[in-house]
């Protein structure tokens, strides 16, 4: 049976593996501008048909309908073909709906609506059952709702300006797998509304000055991240609603309002920037030393600075350099020296004078993977290169002194030719102290050894002299037995002479007896 904890962490790793997929989805779709599609026809609004809607009449399916500026189009546009509809520019190609109906109604899947003014309709633009489309770099603005999705899937909304809406701002009904990502969206009533959507990645936006900043109302297993929210009545709300929300800036006169919901508020231990957050950063990383906790929202790692995500397009590769900044930041530049080739991240840095600013700045090593050197203006600062940096990234905690700075981060490859100079030349030096130690130890054994020779020469000569002493005992005690024996045998012939003498003797004088006695 699995437990609600094991049920969370495959809810996270689900999430974050649709978050991957549907930034590179917009990525690529974001990538690729729509303004004129090889192999299709292209058709000029007012030069070949004097409204839009009559050139989409005209149109097939994948042409490309370019409309002029300088023109306001009193228009309710009806989009029924697979087309992509392009205005010269946004500020001044502007179609108009006369206060009443759908400006943009989408009905057809695969429709792109890119650089228009829409204004004055009921919705700017409405988006039902289709997919696949695109609405991008548009302001909408002075209808009743701005962009609404219903019933519709896999649309991309992107770096549309909504403001001055009476309601809302985004809404998704009954939506699911589509991108909201970098509009912005200011005094609406709702700015960005999901309601029964589903697994769709609202990210990169800001919502500003709007009643209800992003709500959610029976929606789950969205992804809610990268989105600044400010100066909103309320921040966010979720009712009914389990989804994951992360790397957000919150500062409103309400931050959140939650019911019966349980949503993740981190991923990859970094959660959210809470303008209210109460404690403090002791341990120097970044992250806030304890919960955020209110109306029943708990974010274990709240940031002590606003998240930015900052993409940077290098040899064709895009990146993404993020920070924690307690500063305002802007002017992000990379760039390469031009004569030393190092590469460079600047970036502006404001905040009240005479207080402490922090920035943790998380850094791709396959774009700047040399050594680091900071700079607030002309003056170099110590960066800690913090303990959660891995292959991939790097992760660079510094504070300065507030006031106005350019913050430079160096990677230098002449420092890192210099560190791996100096790096080689430590481990000579240990290798040479290893050699010195070895040989001092070797002399040492050679002294014991010499030594232990010596005294085994003393002891050999004392052996020896024993031993010569014992042999000259040696010889004399055989010529005693030599002598002994001699004597012993001399002894021993006399002994046997003697008693062979005796006896011949005995014998001779029974024999003489007995014969006298015969």
């Amino acid at each position: 049976m699995l437990t609600e904890e094991t049920v969370i962490k495959l809810n996270r790793t689900i999430l974050a593996s649709f978050t991957i997929l549907c930034l590179f989805s917009l990525w690529s779709l974001i990538g690729c501008k729509i303004s004129v599609k090889a192999g299709t026809d292209v058709i000029y609004v007012p030069t070949n048909y004097t409204t839009i809607q009559e050139a989409i009449n005209h149109a097939n399916p994948g042409d490309t309908i370019f409309v002029y500026k300088n023109r306001t189009y009193f228009e309710h546009v009806v989009v029924n073909k697979s087309v992509s509809l392009v205005g010269e520019d946004r500020d001044s190609t502007i179609v108009d709906g006369s206060g009443t109906g759908n400006v943009f109604s989408i009905e057809a899947n695969n429709v792109s609506i890119e650089s228009f003014t829409v204004r004055r309709g009921d919705s700017g633009v409405l988006v039902e059952h289709s997919s696949g489309n695109d609405i991008s770099h548009n302001k909408i603005t002075d209808s009743r709702d701005g962009i609404i999705l219903s019933f519709s899937s896999n649309t991309v909304v992107s770096g549309n300006t909504i403001s001055s809406n009476n309601y809302y701002g985004i809404y998704l009904n009954y939506a699911s797998n589509n991108v909201v990502s970098d509009n912005v969206i200011t005094n609406n009533v709702d700015g960005i509304s999901l309601n029964y959507a589903s697994n769709n990645v609202v990210f990169g936006n800001t919502v500003s000055s709007n009643d209800y900043g992003i709500s959610l109302d029976s929606s789950s297993n969205n992804v809610i991240l990268g989105n600044t929210i400010t100066n909103n009545f309320l921040g966010i709300s979720l009712i009914i609603s389990n989804n994951t929300i992360y790397h957000n800036n919150f500062n409103n006169t309400r931050q959140v309002n939650s019911y019966a919901s349980k949503n993740i508020w981190d991923y990859g231990n970094e959660g959210n920037y809470w303008s209210n957050y109460p404690w403090q950063d002791l341990n120097e990383d970044g992250i806030g030393d304890a919960p955020y906790v209110i109306s029943g929202v708990i974010d274990n790692y709240p940031l002590m600075g606003m998240f930015s995500d900052f993409p940077v397009i290098h040899q064709e590769e895009t990146y993404h350099v993020t920070t924690i900044c307690s500063s305002t930041i802007s002017g992000f530049r990379f760039e390469i020296g031009p004569e030393t080739g190092n590469k460079i991240i600047r970036f502006n840095v404001t905040g009240k004078d005479g207080t402490v600013g922090l920035c943790r700045v998380r850094i791709p090593t396959a774009l700047m993977n040399y050594p680091y050197i900071v700079l607030a203006g002309a003056e170099e600062i110590v960066p800690t290169i913090l303990d959660i940096s891995n292959e991939t990234h790097a992760y660079l905690y510094f504070t300065y002194t507030h006031s106005s700075y350019t913050i430079t981060i160096i990677s230098s490859k002449t420092l890192h030719l210099y560190n791996e100079l100096l790096d080689r030349h430590a481990r000579l030096q240990i290798d040479l102290y290893n050699l010195n130690s070895t040989y001092n130890d070797l002399l040492n054994n050679y002294s014991i050894l010499s030594g232990n020779y010596s005294q085994l020469q003393e002891d050999y000569h004392e052996l020896n002299s024993s031993y010569q002493e014992h042999l000259l005992q040696y010889s004399k005690n055989l010529q005693n037995i030599r002598n002994l024996m001699y004597i012993l045998a001399a002894t021993t012939a006399i002994f046997i002479a003697t008693t062979i003498y005796l006896s011949k003797y005995a014998h001779a004088g029974k024999t003489k007896i007995f014969e006298d006695k015969k």
